[in-house]
This record gives structure tokens, sequence and C-alpha cells, in this order.
């Protein structure tokens, strides 16, 4: 009995990946061995820094929070330990836009905590 192989699907399989490579420099995007490789790798990466982001952004609002509270004579550490003894429902990200994009109601957090 002859052989049979569906090249309809294993076609359709390389060129899903083949247009997964688009714009990838060099070989990754034309060599099938080459692009199915990098584009593994970059699911990985894609994968992985969906993760990342959220730590990145907490960091990014911390030290925001932070700068805001030191001008006002307040470590971040002490400001968040208020800011959850008082009952306030706001998150670190509305609170690190409220320091850096409107002072005065950051203020009157602070106002409000001391």
């Amino acid at each position: 009995m002859p052989r049979s192989v569906n090249a309809v699907a294993s076609r359709a399989r390389r060129k899903k990946i083949l247009k997964q490579a688009k714009g990838y420099f060099g070989r990754r995007k034309n060599v099938w061995t080459v692009a199915k490789n990098a584009v593994d790798k970059a699911m990985l990466y894609a994968y992985r820094d969906r993760r990342n982001k959220k730590r990145s952004f907490r960091a990014l609002w911390i030290t925001r929070i932070n700068a805001g509270a030191r001008l006002h004579g307040m470590s971040y550490s002490q400001f968040m330990g208020k800011v959850s003894a008082h009952n306030i429902a706001l998150n670190r990200k509305v609170l690190a836009d409220l320091a850096m994009n409107h002072p005065d109601a950051f203020k009157a957090v602070i106002d409000k905590v001391k």
C-alpha cells in the first residue's frame, strides 16, 4: 500500500509559522527550520513577559508613590501602612497616577492619613 501524506495540512502548518515570522531579519523569516525556532522562542518571550509586565508596572507605581510621599515627609512604607489603616481603598495604580498627574489630590490623601 502506498504511503499517505497529508501535504495540505503540512503546508498549512508551515505557512502559519512563516506568517508569524513575518518581519524577522534574514533567514528567520523565510527558512522553515530557522523560522520555527525563532517563532517558538518569540512565543516563550511573549508568554513570560505578559507576566513580567505586571511586575514592572507595580515597581513603577511604587517608585512614583514613594517619590510623591517623600515630598510630604513620609516614606512609601509609612504611607501605605497608614493608607490601609485608614481603610482608603485606592490601589497603587491610582495612587501613582495621583502622585504624578494630580499632586493636589495626592496631597489630600496624605493629609487624610497623617
